[in-house]
Formats: structure tokens, C-alpha cells, sequence
């Protein structure tokens, strides 16, 4: 069990080592993008992102988290399972997607938008074929090289929209730059899996029905939480002007840049507790949960405390002037950073426990009272209320998912590490506020993490042990 923690925590390292520089990337590619097009053009490129993201949901039906649980069952031959699946999402895919451009066209949008949906629809093919092979990397805790292909895809993305400014060429050259970095990031992922495995074209009608078995529950899931996390962008694009799509997209991009790492992390934990519970060993199950879930609340907390103090700030450095609004509503969507970190954890812990279909009826009552909560309040208050019922949304699921690992696995949360960051926490918001002002942001940030994990290893939220451990090989 060392041995695999140990290489769980330097996958981890090398994830959140790559994540730091894909995301400074990222930020500085929304910081360009931002100041370029503005609300009105920054909430027609959200707008584009966000109708295709319904269409690749559809087209995913699971696969995703299904890869990493099924070659992670004993006695599974990936060869076969990973060329079945490739070849099904890759029908899948052209299939769905195809219809994007299509569908677009009757709804109300500007010309460059239905154009942006047409193209970019390219972009999000490619991430669809790419995600069967991270599941791959995933499960082979060989991480290195999702996070390089990573790397250069954000380079050649940043690099297409800096250009795009220079040369005026406007927002559909910016779709045409996203295309290209997701097509680098696939033939990186395939160029690197060959090292492993071969994946061919396979149809395997009886693997794909075991396929489908698991993982249409999931789809299902899948798409009733895309429902609760994306429809408030999709209304507010029919019932509000672009500029206020742009202002709660741009807040939403950092939000998107925060939730990457649980959804990396729990990738990484997936297969070590789907395999602890083939096994039947419910302790050690509950020991590896617990573990992540603590992780997560160390990262959660300091997260929703800082940004009460540095949102405004933030966004205005990261977006500019124009974008000032979105400080306040990233003050009220962190909220559900914190929420979607365990939550994240816990939904894949049901996978593991293969309860996907028990937490149907959850996802129903979410995706519905969601909906009515955006449909009732977005009319009236815009973004704000779209950032509430996005807290609403994701405090609900993760309650939902609680009760199912806890009643199926027997587990116990124990909130000891929770209370500490929460007390790490507080000395750090009280020297940030302190420093605000005094200080350039960016240092202010860098000192409060500083203070934050010196105070929680003072309150011995981590341990020397901890330490050791996660340095060890």
C-alpha cells in the first residue's frame, strides 16, 4: 500500500506541477482573450463553449469514468476493452457532435456564433477521443505525459490568441486556435499510448453491451449534471445580453481552472478504490476515501476563504477593467469549489461501488429544481442568480452521493482535517487582509498559501509522517 500511495502521490506531483504551468497558460491565454473581446465577444466565445459542451456530454454516455473503472477490474484485458471503447466514443462522437451545427441554427443566436459552433465543433472531437486515453494514463499512474500534452496545447492555444489580437483577426480565428491545440493534445496522448498499448479499430458487440450496461447510468448522470452546471450559462445567453454571459463566463473559467485538479485527482483514486472493492476490502476502500477527502477539504477551504478577500482584484488583473462584476459573483460560485471538491470524490467513489444507477433519481431532482431555480430567478437577477443555484447544485449532489458511499461502503467522514484548515484558514485571511494593499497581489497570494500551510502543519492538519511519505518513493 505505500509502494501504490507513494506513486499516487507523485503522479499527483507531477499533475499539480503541470497543472500550475497549463494554468498559468490558461490565465494568461483568458487575460489576452478577455481584454480582446471584451463582455459582448467574451460571452459569444462562452456561449459557443457552452452549447457545444451539451453535445459532448451526450456523445461521452460515461465512457470517460467508465475507462478507468473497467480496466481496473481483476483479470481485465485492457487491449480489448480500450479498443472497444475507443472505437464506440469514436462513432459516438461523430455521431453527436455531427448534429451541433446543425441544432444551432434554429435557435436565436448572431451568425458568429452559429459559425464558432461549426467550428469548434472539431475541438471538442478530439477532447472526446483524448479522454478514453487519459482514463489509460490514468489507471497506469503514467500521468507525466497527459500533463506534458497539456502543457503545449495550452502553449500553441495562448500562442493562436495572442496572435489573433495582434492581427485583429476576431473571435472565429480564436476557434479555429482552439481546434488546433485540442487535435496537438490527442495525437499526443495517441503518440505517447502506443509506447503501452496498441489501440485499433475493435467491434465487440458483447463488450459493448457490458459497455453500455455500466455506463448508460453514468451518461445519464452525466447529462442531468451538465443540465444543473451548464444551463445557466445556456439561459442567460436566450434571456440576457452577451456582455453578462461574458462577465459570469469569465468568473466561470477560473472556476473551470480550480475544478480540473479534484477531477485529476480523483481520476488518479478511481482505479485503487474500484480495485480495493472488487477485493472486498471495505476498510481499506474507506481508508483511501478518507484520505482523498482530506486532501480535498485542505485545498477547499483556503480556496473559498481567500477568494472572499482577493475576488474583486483577481478578476480585475486576470480579465481587466471591464470585468469588475465578475469579482462578486466569484465571491458566491466558490462557494461551490468547496462542494464540488468532495463531491467530485465521492461521486467517484459510487462508481467505484458501481451504484451509478442509485443515484439517478438525486440527479433527476437536482437537474429539475435547478432548472426551475434558473428559468424563475436568472429573469430577475441575472448572473447572481445563476452563481446561487450553482451552489444549490452542487451542495445537493454531494449530499446525495454521501448517502450512497456511506450507506453501500459503511463510511464514516471524519472532519478533524476540515476543522483545522478551517482554523489555518482564518490566520490567513486575517494576515491577507492585512497584506492587501501593501503588497502586489500576486505576492499577497503567494505568502497567504505560505501562512496557510505553515499554520495547518502548526495545527497538525499534515504531519511530519504526511511529509515522508509524499516524498518517498
Amino acid at each position: 500500500m505505500e509502494k501504490l500511495s507513494a506513486r499516487v502521490a507523485h503522479n499527483t506531483i507531477i499533475q499539480i506541477a503541470g497543472k500550475i504551468i497549463a494554468t498559468a497558460l490558461g490565465l494568461a491565454a483568458l487575460a489576452v482573450m478577455a481584454r480582446y473581446l471584451r463582455e459582448a465577444g467574451f460571452g459569444q466565445y462562452t456561449t459557443i463553449i457552452t452549447f457545444l459542451s451539451f453535445f459532448g456530454i451526450i456523445s461521452d454516455f460515461g465512457l470517460t469514468l467508465i475507462t478507468s473503472q473497467m480496466i481496473s477490474q481483476p483479470g481485465a484485458s485492457q487491449a480489448t476493452l480500450l479498443n472497444n471503447l475507443f472505437s464506440l466514443r469514436l462513432i459516438s462522437a461523430i455521431v453527436f457532435l455531427g448534429l451541433a451545427p446543425l441544432v444551432v441554427f434554429f435557435f436565436p443566436y448572431e451568425p458568429i456564433i452559429k459559425i464558432g459552433v461549426a467550428i469548434t465543433g472539431l475541438s471538442f472531437f478530439f477532447i472526446a477521443l483524448n479522454q478514453i486515453l487519459v482514463g489509460f494514463f490514468q489507471k497506469n499512474l503514467t500521468m507525466a505525459m497527459v500533463s506534458a500534452a497539456e502543457v503545449v496545447s495550452r502553449a500553441i492555444l495562448l500562442a493562436g490568441i495572442i496572435l489573433t489580437a495582434y492581427l485583429n483577426l476576431g473571435l472565429l480565428s480564436i476557434m479555429v486556435a482552439t481546434v488546433i491545440s485540442s487535435a496537438i493534445s490527442f495525437f499526443m496522448h495517441y503518440w505517447f499510448s502506443r509506447r503501452f498499448i496498441k489501440i485499433n479499430w475493435q467491434v465487440n458487440l458483447a463488450v459493448w453491451r457490458e459497455i453500455i450496461k455500466k455506463s448508460w447510468p453514468l451518461g445519464l448522470t452525466i447529462f442531468l449534471n451538465l443540465i444543473y452546471l451548464r444551463a445557466d450559462v445556456f439561459i442567460l445567453s436566450l434571456l440576457k445580453s452577451q456582455s453578462e454571459v461574458g462577465i459570469y463566463g469569465a468568473t466561470y473559467k477560473i472556476i473551470d481552472v480550480l475544478t480540473a485538479l479534484p477531477f485529476m485527482f480523483a481520476g488518479l483514486i478511481l482505479p485503487i478504490l474500484s480495485l480495493n472493492w472488487a477485493n472486498r476490502n471495505a476498510n481499506r476502500f474507506n481508508q483511501v476515501l478518507q484520505k482523498s477527502i482530506d486532501a480535498m477539504f485542505m485545498l477547499a477551504v483556503p480556496l473559498i476563504v481567500g477568494a472572499q478577500i482577493v475576488a474583486k482584484p483577481l478578476m480585475i488583473m486576470a480579465t481587466g477593467g471591464n470585468f469588475q462584476a465578475a469579482g462578486d459573483v466569484l465571491k458566491i460560485l466558490i462557494l461551490a469549489i468547496g462542494f464540488i471538491f468532495i463531491g467530485c470524490l465521492l461521486a467517484h467513489a459510487v462508481i467505484a461501488l458501481d451504484k451509478q444507477k442509485n443515484t439517478i433519481g438525486a440527479y433527476i431532482f437536482t437537474a429539475l429544481t435547478a432548472l426551475l431555480g434558473y428559468l424563475f430567478f436568472i429573469p430577475l437577477y441575472s448572473y447572481y442568480a445563476a452563481a446561487w443555484v450553482t451552489v444549490y447544485s452542487e451542495l445537493s449532489i454531494a449530499i446525495f452521493s454521501f448517502y450512497i458511499v456511506r450507506k453501500y461502503s459503511r463510511f464514516k467522514l471524519n472532519l478533524n482535517i476540515l476543522f483545522k484548515s478551517i482554523a489555518a484558514s482564518a490566520v490567513m485571511a486575517l494576515s491577507a487582509c492585512w497584506l492587501l494593499g501593501r503588497l502586489n497581489l500576486i505576492l499577497v497570494i503567494l505568502l497567504a498559501g505560505l501562512i496557510y500551510s505553515v499554520c495547518l502543519y502548526l495545527f497538525k492538519g499534515i504531519t511530519k509522517t504526511d511529509l515522508k511519505n509524499l516524498m518517498s518513493g
